[in-house]
């Protein structure tokens, strides 16, 4: 072999080499690592869009509003179903939405140690329902109620707790209450269980307002949709 086609043959075979080191070796493009970094991708949700699971922390307040009316009355040792509504989109420190306005907080009004209490069971996030640990502040607001007692001051737009309703019917006669909005019951008919000579001469008043607003007992893992 002469000396040219010697080097001719080297040149080549190096050539080939780095040929086949190039197509297996990894490509950097050369950004900054913190740019290259990605989440965790749960879902897709779109060509843009990513489901990225993270949480809102234990002690986040959380503000809520009750459509209905703006007072509910209860008998102290009542329980009853209500649905609540958040007014407030809750961010994250990027100004990521984590829980939306409008989402659907349900739970109970319960008696609690010198009053009434909401406790959330389920959050419903853009349609979909998961566990929330959370609770308001104990309510103490009460009123008296004996006889001759004005009701209607007391349940006039109200949304009035079956016991409380049916309670303070036997205790001061009125059964104009019964007309109001009933909450764990259908109106008249519910009060009829009630109506068993059971009378109620205290009842809390609560502002949906101002008395409701939760702070979560416990982190709550949330899916925030992240755009690619």
């Amino acid at each position: 072999m002469t000396r040219s086609n010697y080097l001719q043959s080297g040149i080549s075979g190096i050539f080939a080499v780095s040929m086949i080191a190039g197509a297996v070796a990894p490509i950097f493009t050369g950004a900054p690592a913190a740019a290259q970094l990605r989440p965790v991708i749960i879902s897709p949700i779109s060509q843009t869009q990513s489901g990225v699971k993270t949480s809102v922390p234990a002690g986040t307040s959380i503000a809520v509003e009750y459509d209905n009316t703006n007072k509910i009355v209860v008998a102290p040792n009542e329980t009853v179903p209500l649905t609540l509504k958040v007014e407030k989109t809750i961010f994250s420190r990027y100004g990521t939405t984590l829980i939306p306005a409008g989402s659907q907080v349900v739970g109970q009004l319960q008696p609690a140690t010198g009053g009434s209490q909401f406790v959330a069971k389920n959050i419903v996030i853009n349609g979909k329902s998961q566990p929330i640990y959370a609770s308001s502040k104990v309510v103490t607001t009460t009123q008296q109620i004996r006889k001759g007692t004005s009701i209607k001051s007391i349940v006039k737009g109200a949304a009035v707790g079956a016991a409380a309703a049916a309670g303070i019917a036997a205790l001061t006669g009125d059964r104009a209450i019964a007309t109001e909005e009933v909450l764990g019951g259908t109106g008249a008919g519910a009060l009829g269980g009630w109506l068993l000579g059971r009378r109620v001469d205290k009842v809390v008043v609560v502002n949906p307002d101002t008395d409701l607003d939760l702070t979560l007992a416990s982190d709550m893992g949330v899916t925030v949709i992240v755009r690619r």
